[in-house]
């Protein structure tokens, strides 16, 4: 093989990955099960027959499931396809990225004031979608009462329940026991919604200022 004709090939697999899928004309079969763009199946069609349906349609032909005998094949934009998928790849490793383990200890016996503050920073971390980490620590002859523990951690899960799931259930381990919470809400989602609390935060200031000002010169008016 020639220089230019290796550094051709090498160009031509730089554009069209191996994971890609076949799309088009670079489907080599006789025919395919062809899937409408919304989901509808059209059935068995020569593949001449579905590109002809994929051009009037202004869409590309995906073939989705090559190993099925015959192939798969979808009408779909796929360059809007591919770009969303893009997308949300990118968003999930942005959000997992962000997402912290927070901690939070609680003592067997700990009273409901405690309780409560102690929920109040459990509820703070899930609504910045943030994992919680609950750890219970035992003293003493309290390790021989697990089943209290258990009940203490369900209690808070309950009432965390609208906020979070469980993702790790109650395990013991020597003096501590542990569970993990995890956040229903992503974590860009609550970045978002902080950012626009503290942006109507500094209009709702901005106005207040500038009603201040108004009334202190309609009153140098006045005098």
């Amino acid at each position: 093989m020639g220089t230019k004709a290796f550094l051709c090939l090498k160009r031509e697999r730089k554009e069209t990955p191996i994971s890609d899928p076949r799309i088009n004309d670079r489907i080599r079969v006789p025919e395919v099960r062809l899937v409408g763009p919304g989901g509808e199946q059209v059935g068995v069609v020569r593949v001449e027959d579905a590109l002809r349906l994929a051009e009037e349609a202004g869409l590309d032909l995906v073939e989705v499931a090559p190993d099925a005998r015959p192939p798969v094949a979808k009408l779909m934009d796929y360059g809007k396809a591919k770009y969303e998928a893009a997308q949300k790849a990118r968003d999930a490793r942005r959000n997992q990225a962000n997402t912290q383990l927070k901690e939070i200890r609680f003592r067997l016996k700990i009273d409901d004031h405690d309780f409560e503050v102690k929920k109040g920073h459990v509820v703070r971390f899930l609504n910045q979608g943030d994992k919680v980490k609950v750890m219970i620590m035992f003293r003493g002859r309290e390790q021989s009462r697990p089943e209290a523990g258990i009940r203490l951690l369900q209690r808070l899960a309950e009432e965390v329940g609208e906020l979070a799931t469980v993702e790790s259930l109650p395990r013991q381990d020597g003096r501590n026991m542990t569970m993990v919470l995890a956040p229903t809400r992503r974590k860009s989602d609550a970045l978002t919604d902080q950012r626009a609390r503290r942006q109507a935060e500094r209009d709702a200031r901005r106005q207040k200022h500038e009603e201040r000002a108004q009334k202190d010169a309609q009153r140098k008016n006045q005098s």
